[in-house]
């Protein structure tokens, strides 16, 4: 085994580090590290291409998987038969129990956008997991009121880092090894047979997929894995997350690829914008208007989700809304204002045929549960919906020219004020921080960011006159600074310093990275 830790070790972590699981990630990363390689570099090849003026569109070479109206994907799995609520969050303790027992019916159990990544995050995340299933997990909250995980639990869902991460505290031949497979493999390895034990299964979400190659990429994984576990093949289930507009184009290519192991499909909402605007944003048709009028209703994004529906129903598969990022107030007018919003988006999901959806905080666990109760009634699903009358052209994907709204000065504020409070709590280890009444994670603040990017690339006027300049992004930028170095404590102002500088070199630069987890994770984490 040539494999070195190079981060900490603390109380239980040899747990997680055990020889067998360091085995098992040698072995994931000799079969897969080169092929992941290949992912990164068709991503970036890609990206190139659309950076010349090429589109995407329905693959011409996978048109026969399409017409095929036979194939279908494996039967749902136990605890993944009604899906009407799903919860997202990280992986600490606090949240675990409180997940398990929000009344949801699955946890997404987040290792991704909503957990910052430092080792202790990553490892002790890990232990809660095994904790969780062994029923041996509490919580003490400040008042010294403990809690334990409940009878009916949710079920947990795991979601990796994307391919695009490195777990650089696990060095495999001197490089470190893929954030993916760290993640996959950890849980894998140590809670696999658990689960089954437990009635249940590994099961697992698939973020920023881009193509169904990478699909296949996951399904060999999976099919590799549980072949050296000794568990059946087929025994894992995934869902994928269609947060990339390639991947809009290459849904049933998608499940075609997994189907054997294939869930479902998310409508990643927010990450499909941070998509859009990334490989497009250099395209004046493609500008944007304010973070907060591009709702699920506009043209381009109430065409995904149509084709998102239709999709998953014709395969078998299970449609997943996307997630109501509203955290409960003290203020009741802000609430009721707020709330109204969440059931209005959840209805809608529960009428367009979706199955469940995802909600970020416990307080909206009933109001996501009572709008699909509304619509499933003692249904699991509502896969018998087809959606058949559903067409979605390349064009109706594309039609971001067509969303209605306004370049504000209040949204250029409202990003870089957002941005860099998440950032400045990322770099402190919290990956799902409570800003402006909001749940902002990577995602949101991936939006935030490369709208800044957009708008200044393109010197975008804003409604009250003026336009986005490099001077009026810095100027916002400080002010946001001296407010947040006013709001907190002395000892916080260098971290809030290197959030402005990540944000600055990221937002501002000629070209757009791709993105802000990558740079900032090699050098503050």
């Amino acid at each position: 085994m040539n494999i070195q830790i190079t981060g900490p070790m603390a109380d239980r972590y040899d747990e997680i580090l055990s020889p067998k699981a360091l085995d098992f990630l040698v072995a994931l990363d000799r079969e897969f590290a080169a092929r992941r390689v290949a992912v990164l570099d068709t991503r970036r090849a890609r990206r190139a291409r659309y950076a010349e003026g090429q589109l995407p569109g329905f693959l011409p070479e996978t048109a026969g998987i399409r017409a095929d109206p036979d194939w279908r994907v494996a039967p749902p799995a136990p605890g993944l038969v009604d899906r009407r609520v799903e919860i997202t969050g990280p992986t600490d303790r606090r949240m675990t129990v409180n997940a398990l027992n929000s009344g949801a019916r699955v946890w997404l159990a987040d290792f991704e956008d909503a957990l910052a990544p430092t080792w202790h995050n990553v490892i002790s995340g890990q232990l809660n997991l095994v904790d969780a299933i062994d029923r041996r997990i509490d919580f003490t909250d400040q008042r010294g009121k403990r809690y334990v995980v409940g009878p009916d639990p949710a079920t947990i869902v795991v979601r990796p880092r994307g391919w695009h991460l490195v777990e650089k505290h696990l060095v495999v031949d001197g490089r470190p090894i893929s954030a993916s497979l760290v993640d996959f493999g950890l849980y894998f390895v140590h809670c696999a047979q658990r689960q089954l034990d437990a009635g249940s299964g590994p099961y697992f979400y698939l973020p920023k997929l881009e193509d169904h190659r990478e699909a296949r990429l996951w399904n060999d994984v999976f099919r590799f894995a549980q072949q050296y576990v000794g568990i059946p093949q087929g025994t894992i289930r995934a869902t994928v997350l269609v947060e990339t507009i390639t991947a809009a184009f290459e849904m049933e290519e998608i499940l075609y690829e997994l189907r054997e192991h294939a869930a479902g499909l998310n409508a990643g909402r927010w990450d499909y914008i941070f998509s859009i605007i990334k490989n497009f944003g250099c395209r004046d048709d493609f500008v944007l208007p304010d973070r907060g009028e591009v709702t699920m209703t506009v043209p381009f994004m109430r065409a995904y989700t149509e084709l998102l529906v239709r999709t998953c129903h014709r395969r078998g598969a299970h449609a997943l809304g996307g997630m109501a990022a509203f955290i409960p107030s003290r203020d009741p007018e802000v609430n009721t204002v707020a709330l109204a919003r969440v059931r209005a988006d959840k209805e809608r999901e529960a009428d367009d045929g979706f199955d469940g959806s995802w909600v970020a905080h416990p307080g909206l666990v009933e109001i996501c549960r009572e709008s699909f109760d509304a619509v499933l009634g003692d249904r699991p699903h509502q896969l018998d919906r087809l959606r058949a009358e559903v067409t979605v052209t390349a064009d109706d994907l594309l039609a971001v020219d067509r969303t209605p709204g306004r370049v504000s000065a209040d949204g250029l504020r409202g990003n870089i004020a957002v941005a860099l409070r998440y950032l400045d709590a990322w770099l402190g280890g919290t990956g799902a921080a409570a800003i402006f009444n909001l749940m902002e994670d990577a995602a949101t603040a991936e939006i935030a960011r490369c709208q800044v990017w957009q708008w200044l690339h393109h010197a975008t006027p804003l409604a009250e006159g003026g336009r986005v300049t490099p001077d009026r992004v810095r100027a916002l930028l400080a002010d946001e600074v001296a407010t947040l170095c006013a709001e907190r404590d002395p000892a916080d102002r260098q971290r809030i310093t290197d959030a402005a500088a990540i944000l600055e070199r990221t937002a501002l630069a000629d070209d757009l990275p791709a993105f802000f987890t990558t740079e900032a994770y090699a050098h503050h984490m």
